[in-house]
């Protein structure tokens, strides 16, 4: 769960978000863990196909599984918050 979720800008720091600003941020974050969790699945496709002995499969095996869940589950709660891809890509959201 993400800090803005649980109140990240709560004033501790000396300033406070708006609710607009802290749903963007929430939907900035959301786009970069994405983003990571892709990337994470390219190198564990990557992993497993240049994969050689028993022991090396194995592990890519488990290591694409558990990065293609992550992923999931990142895309799953990007989809939840709405987050649009091309204005993250390019820079304007609203």
């Amino acid at each position: 769960m993400s800090l803005w979720k649980k109140g990240y800008a709560d004033g501790k720091q000396g300033f406070s978000l708006s609710d607009q600003d802290q749903e963007l941020e929430y939907k900035r974050y959301l786009y970069r863990e994405v983003c990571k969790a892709r990337r994470q699945w390219e190198m564990a496709t990557w992993a497993f196909n240049e994969a050689l002995g028993k022991d090396e499969v194995d592990v890519a095996i488990y290591t694409l599984e558990a990065a293609e869940r992550r992923y999931q589950i990142q895309l799953k709660l990007a989809k939840q918050a709405k987050v649009h891809w091309d204005a993250m890509k390019y820079g304007s959201y609203f």
